[in-house]
């Protein structure tokens, strides 16, 4: 085969790299179902494109956290307390004119960027975030992994399979297909093998969650499948309380809305449909400092509605007080006590 000239495989690289500044920019205002399902047949088509995604998604979180330093910030409306009344949800609209200079700088930026050169196949290699963090990074076969905050785990490629180890905390897994290389994740003593798929793996607790969401995967303990094989919208739960009781642990069908509220932390972003506030300052704990306690377990049900960015608890908490729904103690300078509005 002949060799590509070096002029046409830059062209080829710029083009890939504008496409995927492009779709960055849209995903930023949000994707309909066909728009999605458009974007993630684009991003398998070439493992550049996978790479040039998670390139540009990590100058686009830098340039975010340039934004929100600056000074004049406070100056200006907090987005996340647009809001509608009923059921207290938070909307997020998107400023045109930051999304443009955002894409711009963000293309500036990647110029400088160089395809990744060709590399041999690691014997291992360790991921971890703290806590508040995220990563997403492409494996050397296409694949790509996505961390939530206060995850660790190794990966280890070889000849004949892929196999990644779950530490600790969560991960979700796009899989590219190798047939002849099964991909493999150890987590809490279960293996979950997949083929050419999308899932999530939790661990927290004690307890291994798998969520299914593309594909099929197979969940085994000691060789042994624990379940049939999950398919997408799926979901297995198994702890040591569950051995104890029962043979094989419940295979659960997750609806769709509950399903993009448990992978909101991929999109940086924490959405909340009807979910008790108690769940809700579980989640903005996991990703800060500053911790949110109550002081009546009366206010734990409370159903919360809205869309917000982990690390802006003051927004969040602002909210709660507009509302009239509580009152705010600060004993400390990284805790917040709510109480019952009288």
């Amino acid at each position: 085969m002949k060799p590509e000239p070096p002029e046409e495989r830059a062209s080829a690289h710029e083009s890939i790299e504008a496409t995927a500044a492009a779709w960055l920019a849209q995903c930023d205002d949000g994707l309909n179902p066909a728009e999605t399902a458009e974007f993630e047949q684009w991003r398998r088509q070439d493992p550049r494109h996978e790479q040039a995604v998670v390139r540009l998604e990590k100058v686009w979180r830098s340039l975010a956290q340039l934004r929100d330093f600056k000074p004049t910030a406070v100056m200006h409306p907090d987005r996340d307390l647009l809001r509608t009344k009923p059921g207290r949800r938070i909307i997020l609209r998107p400023a045109w004119a930051e999304l443009a200079l955002a894409a711009a700088l963000a293309l500036a930026v990647v110029w400088w960027f160089r395809p990744d050169p060709p590399q041999s196949e690691p014997q291992q290699t360790r991921y971890y975030t703290t806590a508040g963090g995220y990563e997403r990074s492409a494996l050397p076969d296409g694949s790509v992994i996505e961390l939530n905050a206060s995850t660790e785990l190794l990966t280890a490629y070889g000849k004949n399979e892929r196999r990644v180890q779950l530490v600790r905390g969560e991960a979700h897994f796009t899989v590219a297909r190798a047939t002849d290389r099964p991909f493999v994740v150890e987590a809490g003593g279960l293996e979950v093998r997949a083929l050419g798929t999308a899932f999530n793996v939790r661990m927290h607790s004690g307890q291994v969650e798998v969520l299914v969401t593309e594909g099929r995967v197979e969940v085994q303990k000691e060789s042994a499948p624990l379940a049939e094989p999950l398919v997408a919208g799926q979901q297995l739960v198994w702890s040591p309380a569950v051995v104890a009781t029962q043979h094989k642990p419940e295979v659960q069908s997750v609806p769709t809305e509950i399903m993009r509220e448990v992978l909101a932390w991929q999109r940086l972003r924490l959405n909340f449909a009807n979910t008790p506030l108690a769940d809700v300052i579980t989640q903005f704990n996991q990703h800060n400092q500053v911790q949110i306690q109550l002081s009546d377990p009366a206010l734990a049900p409370m159903p919360i509605g809205g869309s917000f960015r982990p690390e802006n608890v003051e927004a969040f908490v602002r909210l709660l007080v507009s509302e009239g729904v509580v009152t705010v103690e600060r004993p400390g300078a990284n805790l917040i006590v709510l109480h019952p509005a009288r």
